[in-house]
């Protein structure tokens, strides 16, 4: 139930989140709210993947 949980979250991070890669953003340039961006969907990718 876990896995299915961050599957189901992780789609939903794709329809909601911006996505900060396909906007060429720099990290060192980054906000500290586009980073947390980048940290929560980062782990919620890890999490569902296995």
């Amino acid at each position: 139930m876990n896995k299915l949980f961050f599957k189901f979250l992780a789609k939903l991070n794709k329809l909601i989140l911006p996505s900060f890669t396909k906007k060429r953003l720099d990290l060192a340039k980054a906000s500290k709210f586009q980073l947390v961006i980048i940290g929560w969907r980062t782990f919620v990718t890890l999490n569902s993947l296995d």
